[in-house]
């Protein structure tokens, strides 16, 4: 009788080989145009290999199954039953706890690494009491470690639409224009019911609460313009809910800012 293990481990490691080579070769994200987007995809990698092991491994124990324990001309019967294998029991209980702990120790690091458990920056003092609570988002860990200043814009969502305010400027856009290379402040607040602000390019999406206003820091890295979509269930029309993000260069989007800003009015 032929020697199994050999057999065995050689099927592992070419399952093991095929997740790795599909996971750092086939690409299902959208663009990366954000600083946190390579970091998202990391975490995105690993789980996609996990589950091509999963996938591809029980798939091939099936069909195996499938020919090796299929009913014999002349069987009555299931068959002997298996119960009671400890080993195997405590090896389909131990490999998932670890491979569990393992993902969520890898994915607070990666949520620390994009700035999840950063203060956020509040230098929004021309949008609100400055005693109103923030509540959390995503911060940078240092404004000088990407570009030279934050640009701060506030964010209006209702039923079914963004506004954006650029304060500075004294008007409104239903466009959200920023320069590129530099960091991004958000003060978002809902008008109504939960919305999420959610640009998939980005590799970033908040929940936006009705009397919970949160502010948002990104930095974009890539020209272009990208879809903001609601993630977040928020009525009838909720699929039609998105606006635009344009990512400009910094003289493209001062002459945009200031097409388009208005003078203060005196009192």
């Amino acid at each position: 009788m032929l020697n199994k293990s050999p057999y065995l481990i050689f099927s592992i490691a070419g399952v093991i080989g095929i997740s790795f080579w599909i996971g750092f070769n086939v690409n299902l994200l959208p663009t990366e145009a954000s600083i946190n987007a390579p970091i998202y995809d990391e975490l995105f990698k690993i789980l996609f290999i996990i589950g091509l092991i999963l996938f591809i491994g029980m798939t091939i124990l099936v069909v195996y199954s499938l020919f090796k324990f299929r009913k014999r001309e002349g069987q009555i019967g299931d068959g002997i039953a298996l119960e009671g294998n400890l080993k195997l029991e405590i090896i389909w209980t131990v490999i998932p706890s670890i491979i569990v702990l393992i993902v969520g120790l890898y994915s607070y690091n990666i949520y620390d690494r994009m700035g999840g458990m950063n203060e956020l920056n509040h230098d929004h003092s021309v949008m609100g009491n400055n005693s109103e609570k923030i509540w959390a988002g995503i911060s940078q860990k240092d404004s000088n470690d990407v570009g030279l200043m934050d640009t701060n814009i506030e964010v209006s969502a209702m039923q079914f639409a963004f506004l954006f305010n650029y304060p500075n400027g004294n008007f409104i856009s239903g466009e959200l224009h920023v320069p590129v290379d530099q960091k991004i402040s958000v003060k978002m607040e809902s008008k109504d019911v939960i919305h999420a602000f959610w640009i998939p390019e980005f590799r970033i999406k908040q929940d936006i609460i009705p009397g919970q206003p949160t502010i948002l820091n990104f930095t974009p890295t890539k020209v272009g313009k990208y879809p903001i979509i609601c993630a977040e269930l928020c009525g009838p029309y909720h699929g039609g809910m998105r606006a635009s993000i344009i990512v400009e260069e910094q003289s493209d989007y001062e002459n945009w800012f200031n097409q388009n800003k208005k003078d203060q009015v005196k009192v």
